[in-house]
């Protein structure tokens, strides 16, 4: 029993959402069936939580508290898209016939669709469509009663199994143990090494120590040189580069006409390799030096050192001091959100502090690395002189 996307014509053809609104399509069908009389899939649709906990359904001071911009905008941006959306499908249904009307002649508000968006950005899952001539497959989003219980774990006991068979319209699909399960053990599927601003705002919950988290910032040669000048960095050039090191900065898309300012510290890589390559180029003085090497290279956090100790030395301090900045930037410390979540609060405002909490032990991980670093070059570097 698999629910997909099945639309009449006509009605795909007033609708203009993209394809990454997946969710919103699938949540369409899925607010169909809930308003057909005798729908299949009634007994599952009965069953789904009458509420979730994405942020679109947050009271306005527990969007507030989450306190981190890149996550607020996606928020916004999803409420503004519901609002939106809902006058498109208003103004396509006010003129039908009650036999034609996809839901039954109930009415599609913006909180019905928030409510059919999240059921299945929580619980459906993308899985193989149809063969494209490359080889590939095209991903269809599918709802799996029973395989939607499963929860989440980076490190999964079971896995979802497709049987490929193109002449097959009813695709089997099973969930297999990939390794031995005890009696009454959950089953546990990976969900994707997603950070927690997507797992918060599509499953509706927070990974504690999540190793895929991160934080995002903008490429700004004022902010760089503020905090490189905090670290005690001699001479930094990042608002006035030479003309040298504009022409890697192109290269590497912080400069030009559509510039992609957007980093990342956190996660796997620990730094953004475009930024670590600006970094060591933007702290480097020897055109001739940064020249030997290419762009991987310099972008590399396992290059060790490629322009040397103190040109590595510098750029993680700058780093380390841009994460100072970052935390800053909340206007709650640790202990005040702990403080806050022992005291007891409202399962919203639990996982919002939860949340920015997580961000900010983040960005800590981030600051003992690179510190672990420094001091291990800083080491070298003092061995080298007495040698």
């Amino acid at each position: 029993m698999v629910l997909t996307l099945f639309w009449p014509i006509w009605f795909t053809e007033f609708l203009d959402l993209a394809e990454e609104l997946w969710a919103m399509k699938l949540g369409l069908k899925l607010l169909q069936e809930r308003a057909k009389v005798g729908s299949y899939w009634w007994p599952y649709i009965s069953n789904l939580p009458e509420t979730y906990s994405v942020p679109i359904f947050f009271p306005g001071e527990d969007i507030k508290s989450l306190q981190y911009a890149p996550l607020l905008h996606q928020v916004n941006k999803r409420c503004r898209f519901l609002l939106d959306f809902e006058q498109e499908v208003r103004h396509i249904l006010e003129d039908l016939k009650p036999d034609d009307h996809p839901f039954g002649g109930q009415s599609v508000d913006a909180s019905s669709l928030g409510w059919a968006m999240s059921a299945v950005s929580s619980r459906a899952f993308r899985l193989h469509g149809k063969m494209l001539p490359d080889g590939t497959h095209n991903y269809v989003p599918m709802m799996l009663p029973l395989i939607d219980m499963c929860n989440h774990s980076f490190i999964p006991n079971s896995e979802i199994v497709q049987q490929q068979d193109a002449g097959n319209l009813k695709i089997p699909i099973k969930v297999v143990a990939a390794r031995v399960i005890k009696q009454n053990d959950p089953l546990l599927l990976n969900y994707g090494c997603l950070n927690n601003d997507l797992f918060l705002l599509d499953y509706g919950f927070v990974i504690h120590s999540n190793p895929y988290d991160c934080i995002e910032l903008r490429y700004d040669g004022a902010l760089l040189d503020a905090a490189s000048m905090a670290a005690g960095v001699s001479s930094p050039s990042f608002s006035a580069p030479a003309p040298w090191q504009e022409d890697i900065l192109s290269q590497l898309n912080f400069y030009g006409e559509t510039p992609i300012l957007k980093v990342s510290l956190g996660g796997p890589k620990l730094v953004d390799g475009r930024f670590l390559a600006a970094l060591r180029v933007l702290l480097a003085t020897d055109m001739d030096t940064v020249h030997k090497h290419d762009l991987n290279t310099l972008a590399s956090l396992s290059a060790e050192a490629p322009l040397g100790i103190a040109n590595e030395v510098a750029a993680f301090r700058t780093i380390i001091a841009l994460c100072v900045i970052a935390l800053g930037h909340f206007p709650t410390k640790i202990m005040e959100d702990e403080s806050l979540l022992k005291e007891g609060v409202s399962g919203s405002t639990e996982l919002a502090i939860q949340f920015r909490r997580q961000k900010k032990y983040m960005i800590i991980d981030v600051m003992r690395d690179l510190t672990r670093r420094v001091k291990l070059f800083s080491s070298k570097e003092e061995a080298t002189a007495q040698g």
